[in-house]
């Protein structure tokens, strides 16, 4: 996907279009001290967090958010409704190369008018916080410790302030903006260990409880006629299964999902396809990307930090390892550090 994970929001709308834009806002540092989560912090913790899902899930708004990030800046406008188990989203670019994309359920659509092609992809899990929230089986009052941080008011709504603040150096801290009804979230920040804005999302107008008409987006979501349709395929499989393993765990992240992805166009070489396998903390999410070594293609080892997402590539033996998430590029290390083909 060439546009950033933005995991903090919920929708699909945030996570396709948080693209590489830095608010420079003073913030308290988070602890690095790491210590057990109390029960009661535990629980506040999980509450909270299936509160922003709820409502993220089924109320309905329009509105446009602005992206910060690296320096800079891009805004989108977003449609959204839920009907029972059914959601239907649309994004509309302001920034950049025009681009629709449209959402429904696990079906993803994205419109490419200057180029006439739609991708179409299939989505199990959008992998998304607070989407990965989804059992009672949460670590993340492990590795995280919720703080209020006052009150504000974002794109005319009244809205309560936390903090997400790591207790170990693995992870980044965030300040989150919910709406004080029922926990939307309208704004949220990235933080690193000085506290200092890595990346920022806002609503910059936003219109709760609005009439958004699904049957509606469905149809402009089924006008095809005069595009391309290039399908995206991911085969669902395991890191074992494609001979590669960790020497040892991250602490907190957890494997999610593994794919190969086919690249019709462009056999894979040694008949070998590149794998996608992806790991989270509940929060913050790491891919670990491998494909066959090609020396025309690839270069010596480096990384890159753009706002809160950190890259780190290099050769190993006959691979190409690309390690990416928006985490310290000390957490990434211990992922490329770890990482190990099966003999």
């Amino acid at each position: 996907m060439k546009f950033k994970l933005f995991r903090l929001f919920a929708n699909a709308g945030w996570a396709l279009l948080a693209m590489n834009c830095v608010a420079a806002q003073p913030s308290a540092p988070p602890a690095s001290a790491a210590a057990p989560a109390t029960v009661a912090e535990s629980v506040n913790i999980n509450d909270w967090l299936m509160r922003m899902q709820e409502a993220s899930r089924k109320r309905a708004y329009i509105g446009t958010f602005v992206v910060s990030s690296g320096g800079a800046m891009s805004s989108a406008k977003v449609w959204h409704v839920c009907e029972g188990s059914q959601q239907v989203e649309r994004v509309e670019t302001l920034t950049g190369p025009p681009r629709s994309i449209f959402r429904h359920n696990d079906q993803v659509l994205t419109f490419m008018p200057d180029h006439k092609l739609i991708r179409s992809e299939k989505r199990e899990s959008l992998g998304l916080f607070p989407e990965l929230i989804q059992s009672t089986d949460s670590r993340i009052a492990d590795f995280y410790r919720l703080r209020p941080d006052g009150q504000d008011r974002v794109a005319g709504v009244e809205a309560d302030i936390m903090l997400l603040v790591p207790k170990d150096k693995l992870r980044f801290g965030y300040r989150v903006w919910t709406e004080q009804k029922k926990g939307l979230v309208v704004k949220l920040q990235t933080l690193d260990s000085d506290g200092k804005v890595l990346e920022q999302a806002a609503f910059s107008e936003l219109q709760l409880d609005a009439s958004v008409k699904m049957d509606k987006l469905i149809q402009m979501m089924s006008k095809v006629d005069g595009y391309r349709v290039e399908k995206t395929v991911l085969v669902k499989t395991t890191a074992s299964a494609e001979g590669w393993s960790l020497k040892a765990p991250v602490a907190g992240f957890k494997p999610i999902s593994c794919y190969k992805r086919p690249v019709a166009t462009s056999p894979a070489a040694n008949g070998e396809e590149p794998l996608q396998w992806v790991f989270s903390d509940g929060l913050a999410s790491v891919s670990i990307f491998v494909e066959p070594f090609d020396r025309k293609r690839h270069d010596r080892e480096s990384s890159l930090s753009m706002g809160a997402t950190q890259t780190l590539a290099r050769q190993l033996d006959a691979y190409w390892v690309t390690v990416m998430g928006e985490v310290p590029m000390a957490t990434l290390q211990l992922f490329a550090n770890g990482l190990e083909r099966k003999k």
